[in-house]
């Protein structure tokens, strides 16, 4: 199984938020060191915390970070983008756009450009994806339609990786006690706990977290009949 300890660890959307608690976690754990890429990184008080620029949706970019990076062992895919309201239909092409690059296209085509580096580390591996617990529900518009399409490829990727010996773990979890969610006076997950967990189910050999009851009552829900699931279309 995939271990923390000793591991080298790459996370995305390092800067803030839970990327910041993977950053720290992670050593916490025995890694002997962490990317922490963002944009534009910050700088960090810790020698074993290499700040590196990335921006997940330039091809360019992630290929200049993974020649900087050969020695990842585990690729944290944490970096995302969000909408300003829910209507999929009022969405800018701007906010599409840039969902689908930072939510899909970005952890997709990380996942593929690392894969190779990643599998000549003798079964010692993991990608780890952030989806939502909105990848199963259309609450949210082009956010839960791109997270959504990153559970499918992380199906699609844990499979194919697998003879690799890269293990694949994906998130879905509601909201989350960072800056980002504020403004919610929904129960939030503790980022710390929700950081541990999925250290805890990698390191366990699980191939999915579910962090809340709004994630477990949504998949749970996924064979229910439209009508239960979006009560509005019983009207129809």
């Amino acid at each position: 199984m995939p271990s923390l300890k000793g591991s080298v660890v790459l996370v995305t959307g390092a800067n803030c938020g839970i990327g910041t608690h993977f950053v720290h976690e992670a050593l916490n754990r025995g890694a002997t060191k962490v990317y922490a890429t963002a944009r534009t990184p910050r700088s960090w008080n810790d020698d074993r915390i290499v700040p590196l620029s990335l921006d997940v949706t330039d091809p360019a970019s992630i290929q200049s970070v993974v020649a900087a990076a050969p020695d990842v062992t585990v690729l944290i895919n944490n970096a995302g983008a969000g909408v300003s309201h829910p209507g999929i239909l009022h969405h800018s092409d701007e906010e599409i756009r840039a969902n689908v690059e930072t939510n899909f296209l970005g952890p997709l085509l990380l996942s593929r450009a690392f894969a190779s580096v990643l599998a000549s580390k003798g079964g010692n591996a993991a990608i780890i994806n952030m989806h939502s617990a909105l990848s199963w529900h259309a609450g949210m518009g082009i956010y839960s339609a791109t997270k959504a399409a990153l559970w499918s490829a992380t199906n699609s990727l844990r499979v194919e990786l697998l003879p690799s010996g890269i293990h694949v773990l994906g998130v879905h979890v509601g909201w989350v006690d960072t800056a980002m969610a504020a403004h919610v006076t929904d129960p939030k997950t503790d980022p710390a706990v929700l950081v541990s967990e999925i250290f805890d189910a990698t390191e366990a050999g699980d191939y999915e977290v579910l962090a809340d009851e709004t994630s477990v009552n949504l998949k749970a829900g996924l064979s229910a009949p439209l009508e239960a699931v979006y009560p509005q279309l019983g009207g129809n």
